[in-house]
Formats: structure tokens, sequence, C-alpha cells
């Protein structure tokens, strides 16, 4: 009997929780079927209360009429699920409980940072810059020369953290600076995880994400 895989998207432009999911049942050649913005929101919010009651937050991944929620556990539930095809997650122990410590940090720190990055301006933004180069700084210490984070091939904290480059143009129109000229490393990295098909045809338009960023700034946060 063939797998029934079906994947609940968040509506938000390039929503790096969503994308993760994407890249990595992509990498795995995982056919699914998408709820998102063609589905009236009803329909989703009713099937969405169904599978995942408890947090009720995309994306939510329903196998076999199972809901798995949570990103990351998503992304290390497909890993589980299909072995066969391109591996996320180290075997070995240590690594993998290392690779579960970077996507954690970049799942918490990254995120909160860079939300601050598009949602205030003065002291707290020029703040939040520093911040993320301060985070960037230490992703780059932590891939140091592979070609991905995983090595010699796309893994776990690739998948966790390259969703995030589609909103690079936004951060950097908004706080009026440049990612690469601080971490030229992080931006060699991205460009080289773009390469990829899973990667590529995964992340939304940068200048897309900055439409929505510039709606949510000033409707939302009341920020010009």
């Amino acid at each position: 009997m063939a797998d029934e895989v079906t994947l609940m998207l968040e509506f938000q432009a390039g929503a790096p929780s969503s994308v993760r999911v994407r890249i990595a049942l992509a990498e795995k050649g995982v056919k699914y079927d998408v709820y998102s913005k063609q589905n009236p929101r009803d329909e989703i919010t009713k099937l969405l209360l169904q599978m995942n009651s408890v947090s009720k937050q995309l994306p939510t991944l329903i196998h076999n009429g199972r809901p798995v929620c949570e990103s990351l556990i998503i992304v290390q539930y497909v890993d589980d699920v299909w072995k066969g095809k391109a591996p996320l997650l180290p075997s070995d122990p240590y690594q993998r409980a290392q690779s579960r410590f970077w996507a954690d940090f970049i799942d918490k720190k990254v995120f909160e940072i860079t939300t601050k990055l598009w949602r205030t301006k003065g002291e707290e933004l020029e703040g939040a810059k520093k911040d993320f180069i301060e985070c960037l700084k230490l992703l780059e210490g932590e891939h140091g020369d592979k070609p991905y984070f995983g090595g010699e091939n796309l893994g776990y904290v690739d998948v966790a953290f390259v969703p995030f480059y589609c909103w690079f143009y936004a951060y950097e129109t908004c706080g009026n600076f440049s990612i690469e000229a601080e971490c030229p490393k992080i931006i060699a990295w991205a460009k080289r995880c773009m390469q990829k098909k899973s990667v590529s045809k995964s992340l939304e338009d940068p200048k897309k994400v900055y439409e929505f960023v510039l709606e949510r700034r000033k409707s939302r946060f009341g920020v010009d």
C-alpha cells in the first residue's frame, strides 16, 4: 500500500518552519498533497483541529492518517521513515546530538532575533542586528570549511537553517546592513545549498518575502 502524505503549510510567505519540511520531503523524493493557500481557511482550520488539537500550529504532516507536529520533529520523522535516500541526521550518536543542538539553537535563538530585525526600529533594531551577526559567526564557526553543516552532503542543520536565506534580503533592507560583508562564509554556504533543487524549489522569492514584511511591518507593528 502506497504512503498517503499530506502537508499542511503556513500561509506566511516563505515561513522557515514549512520550508524545512518541504526540503526534507524533496530530499527523500516523497510525493505529498498540500493544504495551504489554495484551500479555504475554514477547511484547513477544521482539519488542523482534528489532526493537531494540542498546539494547533502549522506545519503539520499527516502520514497515513496520523499527524506529526513541529517542523524539526517532522524533519526527524521524515528522516527516520524514509531511510533509503539522502540521510539527514548522522548515524553517530554524538554527531546526532550535536546536530540536534544546533538545529534547536537556530529554531529558538535565530528565529527570535530575526523577528526583531523587521518588527522593530531604533535601538532595538540595532541590538537585534548585533545579536544576529553574533549568531551567524557562531554558526560559521560550527560550519568550518565543510561544504555543508552535514559534511559532504546536505544535513539536518542545513535543512533547519537554509529556509532563513530567502529572508536575508528583507533583514538587510530593513536593517540597512550587509550579511555577506559580516559573514561571507554563511552566504557562500547558502548559495551552495541553493544549487540543490530540493532547496531552490522550496524557498520563496526574496522579493515576495520582503513585500510580505513591508505589509506586516506597517499594518501590525506600526513600523514604516
